[in-house]
């Protein structure tokens, strides 16, 4: 089954340093983009780092300090990469959890200020998940019935989560063949920021998610403790995170004038 799009959408995969969304750094990033016509284009970017890759996470995706030595930095590619994506809804395989909010703080970091206002995600994952749950090569083989040669290669894993998305929507008669809806369905809770720092409770409005003001409104938390702002701003958190916060805090002031 093709996709019904009414936009773009950009399949991406990452390979990293690690898995900390505000340390850790792009060393691969492969996108495929589908054009509502059924058309794709695809890239792949080998990326230094700036800083070293551990050799247990190399033995994983293959991919060395050597190896990356002479690639751009992200920074070079931030550009290439955000006109590739920026008319384009996301999709990935773990991408809501960890792939969007590590581009996300790349691009920040790139002074290119992305956000998703007005875009939609997809997690294959979270479908296979919700419907399966097994990893992204048994997906391949569950739903495509083919082994996935060169897994943990972006490129490999960006094309199989292509087709198994399509292989999704041909199995599961439930799920409708579009973006928006595939959006909800794999959207597990509804967050204010990328890493689930600031939530939204039942009246839609934001709450912290975490620490001595777990549960609390941000805004009351905002006026009766100002410091607590300045805190986060200083602390190590992801730079989305702080963008977040900080619109909060600036839309709390206009509505004071």
């Amino acid at each position: 089954m093709e996709l019904k799009l009414n936009n773009p959408i950009c399949f991406f995969d990452l390979e990293t340093t690690g898995v900390d969304v505000a340390k850790d750094r792009i060393v691969e990033i492969s996108i495929l983009k589908v054009y509502p016509n059924g058309n794709k284009e695809s890239k792949t970017w080998l990326v230094n780092p700036e800083m070293p890759i551990p050799a247990n996470v190399s033995e994983i995706h293959g991919i060395t300090d050597d190896k990356v030595a002479n690639e751009p930095t992200f920074k070079e590619l931030s550009k290439e990469v955000y006109n590739m994506i920026k008319d384009s809804d996301l999709a990935g395989y773990n991408s809501d959890r960890f792939d969007i909010p590590l581009l996300a703080e790349e691009l920040l970091r790139s002074d290119i200020d992305f956000d998703m206002k007005n875009k939609v995600s997809v997690d294959v994952q979270t479908i296979f998940h919700k419907m399966e749950k097994r990893t992204l090569s048994a997906a391949y083989k569950f739903y495509c019935g083919k082994e996935l040669e060169g897994a943990h290669g972006a490129e490999a894993d960006t094309n199989a989560t292509y087709e198994v998305l399509k292989s999704q929507l041909d199995r599961y008669e439930e799920l409708e063949n579009d973006m928006k809806k595939l959006s909800e369905f794999t959207t597990r809770k509804k967050m204010a920021d990328f890493a689930g720092f600031i939530s939204f409770n039942k009246e839609g409005e934001e709450i912290f998610s975490f620490g001595k003001h777990k549960g609390k409104k941000v805004e009351a938390v905002l006026e009766e403790e100002p410091g607590y702002f300045g805190w986060i701003l200083n602390a190590n958190f992801p730079l989305y995170t702080k963008k977040v916060l900080t619109a909060i805090k600036l839309r709390k002031l206009n509505t004071k004038f």
